[in-house]
């Protein structure tokens, strides 16, 4: 129990990264076309819009194995104090998160992208704690 009352905070961030990726994920797989259809119009007017699928297979990935490594890293938290899956679920997440970010500048989806940003931020509070 003292494990879980010492690392509450990064077991919290972890929880909020699992939710957010693994949910992202699911979602792209169970509504691709949809997903695919609003895409493409969201980047017609730039260099990605021949390549859509392809960029979203690419986050589809990084997402899950991002949710993935951040669920295992809860599980290390708990039963034995590693933190060594967590800091890699942590840095992916960035990762993606920076991806994202990029696709919305690009598209010039300024709102979307500030979005983004609020993920950034405990994403990055997650990456420094689990460093410490």
């Amino acid at each position: 129990m003292n494990t879980v009352l010492n690392n509450a905070a990064e077991i919290l961030l972890l929880l909020f990264l699992i939710i957010t990726f693994l949910q992202s994920g699911f979602d792209k797989i169970t509504d691709w076309n949809g997903n695919i259809s609003w895409l493409k119009e969201h980047f017609s007017k730039t260099p990605f819009k021949n390549i859509v699928p392809l960029l979203v297979g690419i986050i589809l990935v990084t997402e899950v194995v991002a949710g993935i490594l951040c669920l295992i890293g809860t599980y290390c938290i708990i039963s034995s104090g590693d933190t060594g899956f967590a800091l890699y679920g942590a840095i992916l997440s960035s990762i993606t998160l920076l991806m994202l970010l990029f696709g919305q500048r690009v598209a010039k989806d300024y709102e979307g992208a500030k979005t983004i940003a609020v993920y950034f931020i405990p994403t990055i509070v997650l990456v420094f704690l689990l460093q410490a």
